[in-house]
């Protein structure tokens, strides 16, 4: 058992929340101003038009600057959220004020890049990398979340050597399903300009296959790495973690097929959108299950019958 964390501030638990909940918010709102083709309702950056940071009455954009400019008022939300984690870090877990940092620098980040794609008229690359740098501060501020509530200090694996490497190919796998995502949606009608529909010079169907097969392949080593766990009888929480996952995961995948089937209508691609940041929060809450922080134990091992043969639980 792990040793208990010393008390957790409320406050501090309820800002690093906070922030994993805003940071997953700016990702499916930037996906409306793409799914609206308002990604140039704002055509310069970083003022909204020439001259002026907000949108103007002369704008003939309307409704699609009031969308892309609110967008870009959140990522000051954002930044409020990450620094009042890093000072609240600062002042009861500085042990863990790296993870704040890194979400706090990210954003700052992701406002610099957001400007960028703006100004390279949403060209798809920029776009991916947009989404990718959301999804790694996601990733980090799921583990922030989790993080805060254990024990500071090393943590001991839990895990035999060959399902380390089973969860590492599965890490691998899902990052690149997630790029292959962008590929997606920047071969795709839903690429933030209404007025250049499909941006990257690929086969839609034939990236989309692509995608949908490292689904098919991260759901394989998923399912391994559940019936390996099983067999060395991990920890519930592994366990139940693990799971979670496979049910976030056939859910994400059962909403792709059917927005592919259904013409990409909106509300389920930004519903995919959704799916996509829960995958990756699912997937660190497992990744970090795998590690106990408190007195030692033994790792984890197959369990043996008398004749020394494997049992499984």
């Amino acid at each position: 058992m792990a040793a208990p964390a010393a008390r957790l501030p409320r406050v501090l638990s309820v800002a690093v929340l906070v922030n994993l909940v805003v940071q997953v918010g700016i990702v499916i709102t930037g996906g409306w101003v793409r799914l609206t083709g308002s990604g140039l309702g704002c055509p310069t950056w970083p003022e909204c038009v020439p001259g002026s940071f907000t949108p103007v009455t002369e704008q003939e954009e309307g409704l699609r600057a009031a969308i892309e400019f609110g967008n870009r008022l959140l990522t000051f939300v954002v930044a409020l959220a990450a620094v009042a984690v890093v000072v609240l870090l600062w002042r009861h877990r500085r042990r863990l004020l790296g993870y704040g940092l890194a979400v706090l620098l990210g954003t700052v980040a992701q406002a610099v890049i957001g400007g960028f794609t703006v100004l390279l008229g949403l060209h798809p690359a920029t776009v991916a990398v947009h989404f990718l740098v959301s999804a790694g501060l996601i990733a980090v501020s799921a583990a922030l979340v989790l993080r805060v509530r254990e024990p500071d200090g090393p943590g001991q694996r839990l895990l035999p050597r060959p399902l380390r490497a089973l969860l590492a190919g599965l890490v691998v796998t899902g990052a690149a399903t997630l790029v292959l995502g962008t590929v997606v949606t920047g071969s795709g009608p839903h690429s933030g300009d209404a007025e250049v529909p499909i941006r990257f010079d690929l086969d839609f169907a034939a990236v989309s296959v692509l995608h949908a097969e490292a689904v098919v392949l991260f759901v394989g080593l998923l399912l391994g790495l559940l019936a390996g766990l099983h067999a060395v009888s991990a920890p519930r929480r592994l366990l139940g973690r693990t799971w979670l996952l496979l049910g976030v995961t056939l859910a994400q995948g059962g909403v792709g097929w059917l927005q592919y089937f259904t013409g990409l209508p909106r509300a389920l691609v930004s519903l995919h959108m959704l799916g996509a940041c829960l995958l990756v929060v699912a997937l660190v809450a497992v990744v970090l299950a795998t590690r106990e922080r408190g007195p030692r134990t033994p790792d984890l091992a197959p369990r043996r019958s008398t004749a020394g043969e494997l049992v499984g639980s």
